[in-house]
């Protein structure tokens, strides 16, 4: 019977050797190392659909019911359905799941889990429970490798406080993981993307890069501390949502994922009928994913991402390249973006940071739109 066994392997990497975590296959002859990520063409939330096709797609479909119990749905890309049960009860439901962004099974099932649940954080709710969507290769992995996916999925479940109830697997080429989420939240407590308003500041409350990171894994660039920060920031669960919407003065809310930055953004724009100022020398970054960008390093999801949505970004002529390519880089289980009054900036940060997240920074204001229209414009070069 097939084993698997976890193990740090030393690959030669010009200019020196690098540190990478690879999973082995023991059939009893040989040792096979089985690489997740090269089932998959894309990774993570890297793997979306890219945002102008979506809208294409989404065009075409037919409009179903809307009862109005149905406080938030599809009408303005928000990051998960809210449907109201009482006066002082609705329920925040969502799904996500993608192939792999990283080799080791475990570490997959713990960051797409915790980017799972993160859209029920980043209504402002409190998850519940939730179902596992499981596809694998069977005939390519053993059912060992399989069950740690699993287990990595149930430890960031144990640790936002919820049961896998259940789920649904299925036979395919490439791995796929992800979660039904369920979840609860009062009815004025939720935190659309859709209500930001003029004046508010815009906070994020992680650091941008980790869809450049996946890329340097990839090529075998990422070394044991680049490895270690990537899983630290992709498995730090988002519950700050829930504590953040409990201050008035938080407007709206949202997660950055696989349309980077700029793309859930823009999505707080137009559906806020706002413009947003964003200053590049204040954007959180990830320091190792700074020195891949300069390097050229990028994913595909940031270019098409950029594709997508590119004529509604207003870039300074002076910005360089690789800033370019961290705007729009997917973000898998990213940071909340907060819209929030001015006056409470500094409650906001008090939050992020006491729960965590040490890098949370103000990095732009909304305002009315201009003769320019809906849109982002960076500046801060």
């Amino acid at each position: 019977m097939a084993r698997y066994a976890g193990k740090l392997r030393r690959r030669a990497c010009a200019p020196q050797a690098r540190l990478f975590l690879s999973i082995h296959v023991c059939t009893g002859r040989s040792m096979n190392p089985i690489a997740l990520t090269q089932f998959s063409h894309g990774g993570g939330c890297g793997c979306k659909i890219a945002p102008n096709v979506l809208a294409e797609i989404l065009a075409r479909a037919p409009q179903g019911l809307v009862p109005p119990e149905l406080l938030v749905g599809n009408e303005t890309s928000d990051d998960a359905a809210v449907y109201l049960l009482n006066p002082s009860q609705a329920l925040v439901a969502t799904t996500d799941f993608f192939t792999p962004i990283v080799d080791d099974p475990y570490d997959f099932g713990r960051i797409a889990a915790a980017n799972a649940l993160s859209d029920i954080y980043a209504m402002g709710g409190s998850p519940i429970m939730a179902l596992a969507l499981v596809g694998m290769p069977i005939a390519k992995l053993p059912p060992e490798v399989i069950g740690r996916v699993l287990e990595g999925g149930a430890s960031i479940c144990r640790e936002a406080g919820i049961p896998i109830a259940g789920g649904h697997s299925i036979d395919v080429l490439e791995p796929i993981y992800g979660l039904v989420g369920l979840g609860l939240v009062h009815p004025d407590k939720v935190r659309r993307n859709a209500d930001a308003q003029a004046g508010d500041v815009l906070v994020l409350g992680k650091p941008l890069g980790v869809g450049i990171l996946s890329a340097a894994l990839k090529k075998g660039r990422l070394n044991a501390d680049h490895y270690a920060e990537m899983l630290q920031l992709t498995t730090q669960l988002n519950r700050v949502g829930t504590a953040l919407a409990e201050l008035p003065a938080v407007h709206a809310m949202t997660d950055v994922t696989g349309f980077g930055l700029a793309g859930h953004l823009l999505e707080i724009c137009k559906g806020s009928r706002l413009a947003a100022e964003v200053q590049l020398d204040r954007l959180p970054l990830i320091s190792s994913a700074v020195g891949f960008a300069q390097e050229g390093m990028a994913t595909g999801a940031s270019a098409r991402n950029w594709l997508g949505y590119g004529n509604q970004v207003r870039w300074p002529s002076g910005a360089a390249a690789w800033q370019h390519a961290l705007v729009s880089d997917p973000q898998t289980s990213g940071g909340l973006l907060v819209s929030c009054a001015a006056d409470s900036v500094a409650a906001v940060l008090h939050t992020f940071h006491a729960a965590g997240f040490v890098h949370a920074a103000a990095i732009g204001h909304l305002q009315a739109a201009g003769p320019a229209g809906v849109g982002v414009d960076f500046g801060g070069v």
